[in-house]
């Protein structure tokens, strides 16, 4: 009887520590959501302030003054590309399209194997010519043949190179550029008329300090396109397509402009930034062993340009806030698994490299502010995620936490969340009114809920699933993308990504 009442005991006092565990777990839960979506709150309302000073400017923004001025920076546009056979004639002429005074557009093919330089070569009577490419960044894949146009003074240069990826790639296209600003650009990008007046405007502003800046990307899925062109915008008709405007929307631009507002903007998107090319020389290019190559640059300019000394940390890196470049999101659940795995890998890689900034007061906000805000919001938000998923029904199941709990924890990690989401669409609809039907809001609003419900859960395993990649060193594969095109339905075509 003793010993049963002893193993009844130690039984029930393990019983109390697990509930008590559990109970602990499930508090801070709720209040880690309750900090995140905060967070998010605090930037769209920074972004808003940011919005209303710009949009007061609109009408004295100085575009046209720009495309005619002779001092307005020249500007070397770099697209590598791969597999892209399919759409890089017309990507490539709706480039050179752009309305800017002086620009060049550097066509890097790294080792297609579809015909992607023939595709340019029919279409702009490309001729081979002999070569010395400078080695101002470290480059892997050899360059095999550079090729211009026959026929007059088109500004453009096609390279073609062995396979090294994407890094290697803008690496060569940095080291062919003529002029001191280079725009990195997606080869299925599709750029508004004046995006390079656009996001080249801080420079002129602002030109001994500003070393960098990125621009809105929307997403074009739904749109109607035009001779290179968005000529309408729409909602994606899909909820997989609905819930990601709402995060892009969120995150990627009134997050980003929240971030640069305060001086700690970290992720410049690789679909389209321009950077002072002196800087980025300085700094050795872009990192081929670093799958978020894009935002690993930019925290290295920080980070180079705070260890610098005093003397020259007065630099901005800045993000503008008109819709200026335009890509088709992943339309099917595989090809988002991939791009989610790749993203949260990719942070995951640029933390480690970069963690003595984390809570690092030497390198100002960034070290204090943004860096430590990814790493609890940005790389442990899909643990915090599935971990809530378990424990807090589990709590509930087990008599750890009152019904009512759960309750408090839908609120604070989902009905937030949604709330937070409207604000972004209703800032967002405030500022560039874009959407000029009600069916496209009312697909917005809708995305607000299912990107809350159901699309985070399932992308917070995926983006688990990259930070264990990122851990154990497994081998960088990017996999193909198949993309729908912007026009009407041709079936798919497949490029953009390799490794």
């Amino acid at each position: 009887m003793l010993v049963h009442a002893a193993h009844a005991e130690v039984w029930d006092g393990v019983l109390g520590t697990l509930h008590g565990l559990i109970a602990v777990c499930d508090t801070a839960i709720i209040f880690y959501f309750l900090a995140i979506n905060s967070g998010y709150l605090v930037l769209i309302l920074l972004a808003l302030a940011e919005l209303v000073r710009r949009l007061r400017r609109v009408s004295f923004a100085g575009y046209e003054d720009a495309a005619a001025s002779p001092f307005t920076p020249p500007i070397s546009v770099i697209m590598p590309a791969y597999n892209e056979a399919a759409g890089i004639t017309e990507a490539v002429r709706a480039m050179l399209l752009l309305h800017y005074p002086v620009f060049e557009v550097i066509v890097v093919d790294d080792g297609s194997t579809d015909g992607t330089l023939d595709a340019l070569t029919d279409a702009f009577d490309l001729a081979e010519v002999e070569h010395v490419v400078p080695e101002d960044v470290p480059m892997r894949g050899e360059v095999t043949s550079l090729h211009l146009p026959r026929g007059g003074p088109v500004p453009l240069v096609v390279a073609r190179k062995e396979n090294g990826g994407k890094a290697d790639a803008l690496n060569v296209g940095i080291n062919l550029a003529r002029y001191p600003l280079v725009c990195m650009v997606d080869a299925d990008s599709i750029l508004d008329s004046q995006s390079l007046l656009a996001v080249a405007k801080p420079f002129s502003d602002d030109p001994l300090r500003v070393v960098a800046a990125g621009g809105v990307v929307g997403i074009a899925n739904g749109c109607t396109v035009e001779a290179g062109r968005v000529v309408d915008v729409h909602v994606p008709t899909d909820l997989l397509g609905r819930a990601q405007v709402v995060e892009y929307l969120r995150g990627f631009f009134l997050g980003r402009t929240g971030w640069s507002k305060v001086g700690g903007l970290l992720i410049i998107a690789g679909a389209f930034g321009l950077f002072r090319r002196d800087a980025v020389v300085t700094v050795g290019g872009m990192d081929p062993d670093c799958i978020g190559e894009d935002a690993e640059l930019v925290v290295r300019l920080h980070r180079h340009l705070r260890e610098q000394g005093r003397r020259h940390r007065d630099y901005r890196i800045v993000f503008v806030t008109e819709p200026i470049s335009w890509s088709e999101a992943p339309s099917t659940l595989r090809v988002l698994a991939r791009q989610r795995r790749r993203w949260q890998r990719g942070l995951t890689e640029i933390l480690l490299k970069h963690r003595r900034m984390i809570g690092n007061p030497r390198y100002g906000r960034v070290g204090l502010v943004a860096l430590p805000f990814y790493v609890l919001f940005e790389l442990l938000a899909p643990l915090v995620e599935l971990a809530g998923l378990v424990l807090v029904p589990l709590g509930v199941l087990i008599g750890a936490v009152d019904p009512g709990f759960l309750w408090r924890f839908l609120l604070a990690a989902y009905a937030y969340a949604v709330i937070v989401g409207l604000l972004s669409v209703a800032v967002e609809e405030y500022a560039y009114h874009r959407f000029s039907r009600w069916r496209d809001v009312w697909g917005v609003l809708v995305g607000a809920v299912v990107e809350n419900v159901g699309y985070r859960q399932i992308t917070g395993w995926w983006r688990l699933r990259g930070m264990w990649d990122a851990l154990h060193r497994a081998p960088q594969v990017w996999g193909s993308m198949t993309r729908s095109g912007f026009g009407p339905p041709q079936g798919g075509r497949k490029g953009g990504d390799r490794l």
